[in-house]
């Protein structure tokens, strides 16, 4: 897909990935200098992303590329979890790789995030989840109801700006165990990635000593 974009000069897309696949993808593209790649999963904090990749100068954030949709139903008496819609989804007879985050609504139902060409099939074979009669309708990104991220922001005084450092003083762990964390894809910096472990930096000063003070935001 890189070489394509490359050669092409063109925008392309995958399906959702989960996050380990995408920070892996993420990690091997930042080592092509003539291609960049951008993540987007329908919200801020979405699991499973669409990454688009191309030119620097074609690039952009192209909310087109996914799709949310609402599907309703009456859930008061018989309450469906995120594996009733997805196995309800997937009964379609769609992959999963076309399917994005699910958010559950409670008594209303659940938002589903997909690709935009499937949206309309959806529409017409979609009807029930578990034993709920429902109906779907094709809604904006701007009308997905999620709950905002909880963060806390502190800061802290680094002699070094690596990664591990930074990472140590945000989680408040050492860094033997910060390896592991990173070995088993639990942990994501700068807010490139969807995250389990999430860490963001903000403001970053120089002090009088020649140390640096940095501002840390901890998604909790």
């Amino acid at each position: 897909m890189a070489r394509r974009a490359s050669s092409r000069r063109e925008v392309l897309h995958t399906d959702f990935l989960t996050p380990p696949t995408l920070k892996d993808s993420m990690l091997q593209l930042e080592k092509l200098t003539d291609i960049k790649a951008v993540a987007q999963g329908g919200y801020p904090q979405a699991e499973r992303c669409r990454l688009s990749v191309g030119h620097a100068e074609v690039l952009t954030n192209d909310p087109d590329i996914i799709a949310a949709l609402s599907v309703t139903g009456n859930f008061s008496f018989q309450p469906c979890s995120h594996g009733d819609f997805l196995g309800a989804i997937l009964g379609t007879g769609i992959s999963r790789e076309k399917v994005g985050d699910i958010i559950l609504q409670g008594e209303k139902g659940a938002q589903i995030l997909l690709v935009p060409e499937l949206v309309d099939f959806i529409m017409s074979s979609l009807d029930k989840v578990g034993n709920v009669s429902v109906s779907c309708a094709r809604i904006p990104l701007l009308a997905l109801e999620y709950e905002p991220p909880r963060t806390k922001t502190f800061k802290t005084i680094e002699t070094s700006l690596r990664v591990d450092a930074l990472a140590s003083a945000g989680f408040k762990i050492s860094r033997s165990k910060l390896v592991d964390l990173i070995r088993y894809n639990l942990f994501f910096l700068y807010g490139h990635y969807p995250m389990i472990f999430h860490l963001a930096i903000g403001e970053i000063n120089s002090t009088k000593k020649g140390k640096f003070a940095v501002e840390l935001i901890r998604y909790l």
